[in-house]
């Protein structure tokens, strides 16, 4: 199955902001949202970072409550890890696992066409595991 899949069941919509944006800002919107990372677009669909919950924290750690005042731009992750809907989940959450993050942008054409987390591939992979065990089971019931 791939990257697509989920994109059907879950939409394709994306938050974002811009990388001008105060991490006070950015807090303010992950906590409103109740979303744990915004993808950073300076131009419609154009990825310049993405910030989750985990990078506020460790900005706030590393150098106190003051830095909420500073642009996202300071603690964004750069290098995006970015995926397309023709990748398979597996791969996918290999990728994420092995990064250590939990959201990952879709891209087509350098653009920005969705977004997937580890919740969403784990609620997938779990609906797939199901609809397999039941098919086994009809499978066996019909023989």
């Amino acid at each position: 199955m791939t990257v697509a899949a989920i994109l059907n069941g879950k939409g394709r919509d994306v938050y974002t902001e811009t990388s001008t944006r105060s991490l006070s800002e950015i807090c303010a919107s992950l906590g409103g949202r109740r979303i744990g990372a915004i993808v950073l677009c300076d131009e419609p669909g154009v990825i310049v970072g993405i910030v989750s919950e985990r990078d506020v924290v460790h900005a706030i750690a590393m150098e106190g409550p003051d830095v909420l005042a500073q642009p996202v731009s300071e603690y964004m992750t750069k290098e995006v890890a970015v995926c397309t809907e023709a990748d398979s989940v597996n791969g996918v959450m290999a990728r994420m696992t092995e990064g250590r993050f939990r959201h990952m942008p879709v891209v087509e054409d350098g653009k920005l066409i969705g977004l997937v987390s580890i919740g969403d591939i784990v609620k997938f992979r779990i609906a797939q595991v199901e609809r397999e065990a039941d098919d086994l089971r009809n499978y066996i019931q019909a023989v």
